[in-house]
């Protein structure tokens, strides 16, 4: 079998053997470059309407607060209902917010407050999408084996649109307006509800109804905050999309001020960081077995922070992409391998809950947003991308400190599972590397 780098291309893409994936993957992928689309284009816009870099926080902000509020209950939903079903209607109201926008924007009647609603509105559409979404992975891919692969596959089709999708968007934006890229991404969705509709899927052992929403909400927070290991991942996951994630937010205020650039550069450098978790993604595809990501993910995640503190100080577009490319391959490693434990070492008749847990760390991002907006107007973006670097190496080395206590708790499962199929070579070879690596 051909090999490439020293590992095997069918390995790496494993997951694809099944059908289901494969829809998803096709459809997923067409949709997330509309999404980069949109997202690029939105960005832009707000700051072309209002000059304000705390406006553009609060854009940011008004698309994850709903997250925070409403995803523990999309959690038990998607442990109760078909996961399918869930994301045909989810994909269908982002659908409907894509043409609203627009429809606004080509009119030239867009205002602030309509971008700020609208906001809103996905931001409850992706409540309800995340985890449905990710805990829908594993009926898409029934061997546990794949899973893995599986995740890393979507992170690299993630930050394949990322790579592909904003530089579109600065070509169109500078030729055609923002209009543009918001019809197309509406357009994109059609592919992903498409897909859904085509999958064969298992149907999932009924879940008992007879419990209240507010209990199962209780059992799933005793669970995420009584396992040591789930706990300690999704706060890890907090502190980075709080203090990480948001830097996006600031990349038209370095296009425009600190690069004296236009909207193709803002595409190029947020491009940069879709290359570099790309990269990072594929590597964890790479990958043969979840064995070692705790390790992995502090690496990454001080890798990111440094990066960014790099950045803060480059004048240089040039060398401000390469900074960024390591930028993003640390973001995704980190994300990627976090969610990948998460989802192995999650009971079954949970999983929807931990993923609603994992979307609110992720959707922490949106004070993250308003913390770089507010630090970006009174001190400046590059200094405000200094602190959030400094604290992100800090909060790696924090991770690292937890490692050996999350590995003895997660071996079992391993055991349980097959992961760690020998258990006498295990003790003739010494300490498996379950989480923490050697």
């Amino acid at each position: 079998m051909k090999k490439t780098n020293g590992f095997k291309l069918p390995s790496m893409f494993r997951a694809l053997r099944h059908r289901n994936y494969r829809l998803f993957f096709v459809g997923q992928g067409t949709s997330l470059i509309g999404t980069w689309l949109q997202t690029t284009a939105m960005s832009w816009l707000v700051y072309r309407l209002t000059g304000s870099a705390f406006l553009l926080g609060v854009v940011g902000f008004c698309s994850q607060l709903p997250l925070l509020l409403l995803s523990p209950f999309a959690g038990v939903l998607s442990d109760r209902w078909k996961r399918r079903t869930i994301l045909r209607v989810t994909q269908s109201m982002a659908l409907l917010q894509a043409s609203i926008i627009a429809a606004l924007v080509l009119t030239k009647v867009v205002q602030p407050w309509h971008i700020i609603i609208l906001s809103l509105f996905l931001g409850v559409v992706n409540s309800f999408d995340i985890p449905a979404r990710q805990s829908f992975m594993m009926e898409m891919v029934e061997d546990k084996n794949d899973l893995s692969n599986a995740i890393s596959l979507n992170s690299a089709l993630v930050n394949s649109a990322r790579l592909i999708g904003p530089a579109i968007a600065g070509i169109l934006i500078a030729l055609v307006g923002e209009g543009a890229c918001f019809t197309l991404n509406a357009l994109s969705f059609i592919a992903v509800i498409s897909a859904l509709s085509m999958m064969k899927v298992k149907e999932r052992p009924a879940h008992p109804k007879n419990k209240k929403i507010l209990t199962e909400l209780k059992e799933g927070y005793k669970y995420v905050s009584g396992f040591r290991p789930i706990r300690s991942i999704l706060l890890n996951m907090s502190l980075a999309t709080l203090i990480g994630l948001p830097y996006a937010t600031l990349m038209p205020i370095f296009a425009k001020n600190i690069f004296h650039g236009g909207p193709h550069t803002m595409g190029f450098l947020i491009s940069s960081i879709g290359a570099g978790a790309l990269c990072g993604a594929f590597y964890l595809a790479s990958r043969k077995s979840v064995l070692g990501l705790g390790r992995h993910i502090y690496i990454a995640e001080a890798v990111f922070g440094a990066a960014l503190i790099v950045f803060s100080f480059t004048t240089i577009v040039p060398l401000a992409m390469c900074v960024l490319f390591f930028a993003g391959a640390g973001m995704v490693s980190m994300i990627a391998a976090s969610n990948t434990i998460l989802q192995t070492i999650s009971d079954e008749d949970k999983r929807g809950r931990v993923m609603s847990f994992y979307a609110i760390a992720a959707g922490v991002s949106t004070f993250g947003n308003l913390i770089y907006g507010s630090l970006a107007a009174a001190i400046g973006a590059p200094r405000a991308l200094t602190i959030g670097g400094s604290l992100m190496i800090l909060g790696a080395l924090l991770f690292a400190r937890e490692l050996p206590q999350m590995g003895k708790l997660i071996r079992p499962i391993y055991i349980k599972q097959g992961i760690i199929k020998d258990i006498e070579m295990e003790a003739a070879a010494g300490p498996v590397d379950t989480i923490e690596g050697r």
